[in-house]
């Protein structure tokens, strides 16, 4: 396992393989880079980095759908897989494997370096200098609130007692060179922090970081313990820890390879109206609301910065391969935990995270002797919806035996459309409900709460009706298998 340093290296290992487009005339942040990089999205073509920013003053370049679906076709995961330190060609499963792996792991805390040398103190701004005007600022969205300068950039905080070292992304718009701000809501966890500082009546130290090592934005895009300081987790994620280095104004660490790092305080209040942006479900969102402000008082920054960004909607963008893949590891870990024989959890990527597949091995009766389907899939259903949290965030959820890989769409779709119930075999679980999932009510996504479904989609046992496959590996000996093979291209 080998892990990047940070963003730049990131794009060189893309080109490496093929996935990254050098786009070097004039485009404009004001949608068009946005705009550019949500076709790349759902054509799957390679990562867009632009390097010739209209109006840009200081080399500043921007990098699109940083960790997209690969448009390299044979390693459909090569990005996620990259900004983990695993090799690009590696799957599903295994992705999601290591990262329930390292929530066991040893943590590995970031390592202090000076700050003499390192590349985010390359420009140092205070002061009025320190203002969000010597950028060029991305709109993403024609029907967004203002233009969006954090979408993939994750926010430094802790909590008063220093206890919890909190690495988190949530969206934020520019209200003036000086000001900002974004959704702040407990329970997410900078909601939480930000929370803890406000019941002090203290405004809440930050630091807003884009770019970096890629593991950074991805660990603070997915669902971790509250509590768990995602640097330690990040360090044992790619087996060496993150270089960091102090602030210039708050007392925070940022990662010392981050591309800008800005600096400030949250208010104490909810001062200013937030919102709408176009959201993970697909939809352009009229969603406002009163959030905290933050101040801008330093900015840190290496030459010819560049700036990443997600144009979030219609699958699949980030939030639905990371975060995603985030949330699929954090059940899989919790039914595992649970002693249930289960071989993965995915969130297939069309369906917005609203559907999730879990998978069983075929000797799932072996282990878990006198169980029946039925109670086997209401054991899973009792662990995802009752754990709480981002787990319990699941709409619909299909339980299938394992000779379907879930991240394979066509081999899914057969399975659902084959293997459930037209009516029987399902249990509804009373779920949290976010307000941008649209397959529910308008009153159950006020309320946050409504209905998640459970499927049984397991095949009967052997000899009890259970039918082979009619397919190429199934149902031919293995000696045709080799000698069509062998002369495939005859």
């Amino acid at each position: 396992m080998s892990h990047l340093a940070d963003l730049r290296s990131y794009l060189d290992a893309l080109a490496a393989i093929g996935d990254l487009k050098t786009v070097d005339r004039p485009v404009s942040a004001d949608l068009e880079a946005a705009a550019h990089t949500r076709r790349s999205y759902e054509l799957r073509a390679p990562a867009p980095f632009f390097t010739n920013i209209a109006d840009d003053r200081i080399g500043m370049r921007m990098f699109g759908a940083p960790v997209g679906v690969s448009s390299r076709a044979d390693m459909p995961l090569a990005r996620l897989a990259l900004s983990v330190g695993l090799p690009p060609t590696t799957g599903a499963a295994e992705l999601v494997d290591h990262l329930v792996r390292t929530r066991d792991a040893e943590p590995v805390p970031p390592r202090p370096v000076p700050a003499a040398g390192a590349p985010c103190k390359e420009n140092v701004l205070l002061g009025d200098d320190a203002t969000l005007d010597r950028f060029v600022m991305p709109r993403i969205h024609e029907k967004d609130g203002g233009h969006y300068l954090n979408t993939w950039g994750v926010i430094v905080a802790k909590t008063p007692d220093g206890s919890w070292n909190n690495w988190s992304i949530t969206r934020i718009m520019v209200l003036d060179g000086k000001r900002m701000t974004g959704l702040v809501i407990p329970p997410q966890h900078l909601g939480l922090v930000w929370q803890a500082w406000a019941e002090r009546g203290e405004p809440m130290p930050y630091a807003l970081v884009q770019g970096g090592a890629p593991a950074i934005p991805f660990v603070a895009g997915i669902p971790l313990p509250r509590g768990v300081d995602e640097g330690g987790y990040i360090g044992a994620l790619q087996g060496a820890p993150v270089d960091v280095v102090r602030c210039e104004t708050v007392d925070l660490e940022v990662p010392a390879h981050a591309e800008v790092v800005i600096e400030g305080h949250l208010s104490v209040g909810r001062d200013s109206m937030e919102g709408p942006f176009g959201e993970y479900a697909g939809y352009a969102s009229n969603h406002t609301s009163l959030q905290p402000v933050f101040s801008v008082e330093a900015i840190t920054h290496r030459d010819a910065p560049i700036w990443p960004i997600v144009a979030e909607g219609r699958p699949a963008d980030e939030y639905h391969t990371v975060t995603g893949t985030g949330r699929a590891a954090n059940a899989l870990y919790g039914l595992r935990r649970a002693g249930l024989p289960v071989t993965t959890v995915w969130m297939p990527f069309p369906a917005a995270m609203h559907w999730t597949v879990v998978t069983v091995p075929d000797n799932w009766r072996a282990v878990l002797p006198g169980v029946d389907s039925a109670e086997f899939v209401h054991r899973i259903g009792e662990v995802i919806h009752n754990s709480g949290g981002p787990s319990a965030m699941m709409p619909t959820t299909f339980v299938l035996d394992d000779d379907v890989d879930p991240s394979d769409e066509a081999d899914l779709l057969w399975a659902l459309a084959t293997r459930l119930h037209p009516r029987d075999r399902r249990e509804a679980w009373d779920t949290v409900v976010l307000p941008f999932m649209a397959c529910y009510t308008d009153e159950e996504r006020k309320a946050m709460r409504g209905p998640g479904v459970l499927h049984d989609g397991l095949l009967p046992a052997w000899g009890e009706g259970r039918l082979d496959h009619a397919s190429f590996a199934q149902a031919y000996p293995a000696e045709i298998r080799r000698r069509v093979v062998d002369h495939w291209d005859d």
